[in-house]
């Protein structure tokens, strides 16, 4: 469950022998990153009650027996070991150092003890890998950085990940994924103990929303986890990259390798911990990114060339995953880092009048004009609600099948849309989430 959800897992479980629930252990290791580790820190050993935030007990363990170093050479020192965690009624997980390292024997022992003992258990970012390594993600929805998602998913291929997810509140265990989504679990466990008020006020202090709608998918990369280069998924999916523009849908990669459409989905989502459609859309809807970003091709164009059968199609997963249309993303680009000239973009063979044509339609979908200009209605009285047909926008040759019907294919990712109360002609910067209403 993700921080939209209307509902909260329950989380009363009965606390045993001295643990207490305005206690908060935080658990750090050496060798771990000091952003991360400093959240829990700061939202729960700080006394805010000026503020109307409600008083946390905090514990800061030492997760093994050695100088705990943190980034930048930083040397810490924690006042109390792994017998503290036994009185504490939530344990914060900040992160762990490396993820191809076990986690220490005694501190998996000593967290195990503290779940059967009722406490809720918290993994902010790779911390997940040690809540993994414990077996407490066995069976349970999780989340972490969707750079190393794809790897939690394939080591431990008994937790449910789900990278797009900011966090995932399973009631007593609790995910989140890299470093600012920590603030945001934090939060949620505040407006779990206290109410919305709470963690208002608390968001005020720190400066932060408090409540971040969406989750990860604009934040995700074409990067594939390292493991892949031995995968014989391998040359499929590098062939997938390659030919994004062309149109093919997850039944032909499954025949590129020679698998049936159910294998091919397994061993998909085991490599790189999502469905093999919402792996395509989210590559597809990056390549357009880049796209809108490096180049002067019209939204049009720019589906096309990114496998998409129709403008439309292209629009609406845009949006899904950015939370905004093509246009109003390029122009935010634009905006922020406005063009030199020709060296900044890519070459352009097309005729002037298609690049102008092209910029005409964007314009007009932002509800701008220059002087002069007749504005163009962007559809015509009683047609459907896409852009008008163009003699030079034909429906590109390689228009990808399964991205244009998300509301047909199962494997497509389905994110509730959220209402933004903005004002029209005012794009959203791209990585900007706007606020939700309400």
């Amino acid at each position: 469950m993700s921080q939209d959800s209307t509902t909260v897992p329950e989380t009363s479980r009965k606390l045993s022998g001295r643990r207490r629930r305005e206690i908060v252990a935080v658990l750090l290791f050496s060798g771990g990153p000091i952003f991360e580790s400093s959240i829990p820190l700061s939202v729960f050993g700080i006394d805010r009650q000026d503020a109307g935030v409600p008083r946390y007990r905090l514990l800061v363990c030492a997760g093994e027996d050695v100088p705990l170093r943190t980034t930048g050479g930083l040397e810490l020192t924690a006042p109390y070991g792994l017998e503290a965690l036994s009185r504490a009624g939530t344990v914060v997980v900040p992160a762990w150092r490396s993820i191809t390292q076990p986690p220490p024997t005694a501190a998996l022992d000593a967290l195990r003890r503290a779940h059967e003992e009722g406490a809720r258990i918290v993994g902010l970012c790779t911390g997940a890998f040690v809540l993994a390594a414990a077996g407490l993600l066995d069976g349970r929805p999780a989340t972490t950085h969707w750079m190393y998602a794809p790897t939690l998913a394939k080591r431990y291929p008994s937790v449910h990940v789900d990278p797009r997810e900011l966090f995932v509140d399973d009631g007593d265990i609790l995910t989140s994924a890299g470093t600012a989504a920590g603030i945001d679990l934090c939060l949620h466990i505040v407006r779990t103990d206290h109410g919305a008020d709470a963690a208002g006020a608390l968001a005020r202090r720190l400066v932060v929303p408090p409540r971040r709608s969406g989750g990860q998918e604009r934040y995700l990369d074409r990067s594939l986890p390292e493991e892949i280069g031995a995968d014989p998924l391998a040359e499929v999916v590098a062939w997938a990259l390659e030919h994004l523009h062309e149109q093919f849908d997850v039944e032909a990669l499954a025949a590129r390798a020679y698998m049936s459409r159910r294998t091919f989905d397994r061993r998909f989502r085991s490599l790189t911990g999502s469905a093999p459609l919402q792996w395509l859309i989210t590559q597809r809807v990056l390549q357009a990114q880049r796209l809108l970003e490096t180049s002067d091709y019209s939204v049009d164009e720019v589906a096309g060339r990114c496998g998409f059968r129709s403008p439309v199609a292209l629009r609406g997963h845009f949006r899904r995953q950015l939370g905004s249309s093509p246009a109003a993303y390029r122009a935010a680009y634009r905006a922020r880092r406005p063009q030199g000239g020709a060296a900044d973009r890519m070459d352009r063979p097309d005729r002037p009048e298609r690049l102008e044509r092209g910029d005409r339609l964007e314009r007009a979908e932002l509800g701008e004009q220059r002087p002069g200009e007749h504005s163009m209605p962007l559809r015509r009285p009683g047609a459907p609600l896409t852009h008008p047909a163009h003699p030079h926008h034909a429906p590109h040759p390689h228009g990808g099948a399964d991205p244009g019907k998300p509301e047909s294919d199962t494997y497509a990712p389905r994110l509730p849309e959220q209402a933004t109360g903005r004002t029209p002609g005012r794009p959203t910067l791209p990585g900007q989430r706007e606020r939700p209403v309400g």
